[in-house]
């Protein structure tokens, strides 16, 4: 029986370190699960699952798609000879110094609206809703953000509505809710008579407040408790909106929102990569004067091919 001894476990005394290595390994087991438990405690499973009294609102430039909506159908409008070079420029130009001024003066401002809403001004709004859909798959569908989309899938699969909210021309809007299968958009309303196009705004543009606003009077219609939806953005310029809901996300948030969502322990999600784009987001006026840099290039080899 002696030669089979090697069978039979061996007893050996717990030395001081194996003793020391059993108690860390047990406690670190114990936080661990006590970690856990204060995660779900803290963040229940979101969103609620049949909340009819709930929905998610979304901005679009940059939270939903990487860049400007309003930008990608310019490009496709000029390639469909909507206006001149000039006009291009004129644009580019007056969306860069807003970003890099980084106030709403409002004279540039009402020159810049008059520029966009001169470049649609008689066409007709069933024209610019198809023009949209073959816009959407030449700029647009390319540049949605997967974690985003996401996002609103999740909403979408708990029962929930999943509108846009967006400064972009509402029909723009519905063109991208449509076809990532959101609920709707609420957009900037281009006055149009007959179905065409008058070169007027109904009201401003839906930016800052006024999405706080459209956000209340859509929840009176569907019956909503704003204090039960979500709403996520990457500019502080929709703190208005976000501070509305229950639910409020930064979606690569820009410097300004970021230090706000912190402050106030808002749920923050960076879809960017690349260096510090992950970490504390690019400033918009370096991504706009970037577009702004890119369109003068472009024109001047535009006019030296001529």
């Amino acid at each position: 029986m002696a030669a089979l001894g090697w069978l039979t476990p061996r007893r050996r005394s717990a030395t001081a370190r194996s003793v020391l290595a059993g108690e860390a390994s047990a406690e670190a087991a114990r936080k661990s699960s006590q970690e856990a438990t204060e995660v779900s405690d803290a963040e229940p499973d979101f969103p609620v699952l049949g909340d009819e009294k709930a929905a998610a609102f979304f901005d679009l430039d940059n939270t939903v798609m990487q860049g400007a909506a309003l930008f990608h159908f310019g490009r496709g409008l000029y390639k469909r000879k909507f206006f001149e070079t000039r006009d291009l420029a004129r644009f580019a130009w007056q969306q860069a110094w807003f970003r890099l001024a980084g106030v709403e003066d409002p004279e540039h401002m009402q020159e810049a609206r008059d520029s966009a809403l001169s470049i649609v001004k008689g066409h007709r709004v069933s024209e610019l809703m198809s023009i949209g859909e073959e816009i959407y798959d030449e700029y647009m569908a390319e540049r949605i953000w997967p974690g985003t989309r996401a996002l609103a899938q999740a909403h979408l699969d708990a029962g929930q509505r999943v509108w846009l909210v967006t400064a972009a021309p509402v029909e723009i809007a519905q063109v991208i809710a449509r076809r990532l299968g959101l609920t709707g958009a609420l957009g900037t309303v281009a006055e149009s008579v007959d179905g065409v196009y008058t070169g007027k705004l109904v009201g401003e543009p839906l930016h800052g407040p006024a999405k706080a606003e459209a956000l209340r009077a859509l929840a009176a219609a569907e019956g909503l408790d704003l204090s039960r939806c979500a709403a996520y953005s990457d500019s502080h310029n929709d703190i208005p909106m976000l501070s509305l809901v229950g639910h409020p996300y930064a979606i690569n948030p820009d410097t300004k929102l970021r230090k706000h969502a912190r402050h106030l322990d808002w749920r923050l999600r960076d879809y960017r990569t690349g260096r510090k784009a992950a970490k504390v987001g690019i400033p918009a006026a370096a991504g706009v004067g970037a577009v702004a840099g890119g369109t003068a290039a472009a024109i001047a080899l535009h006019r030296r091919r001529r």
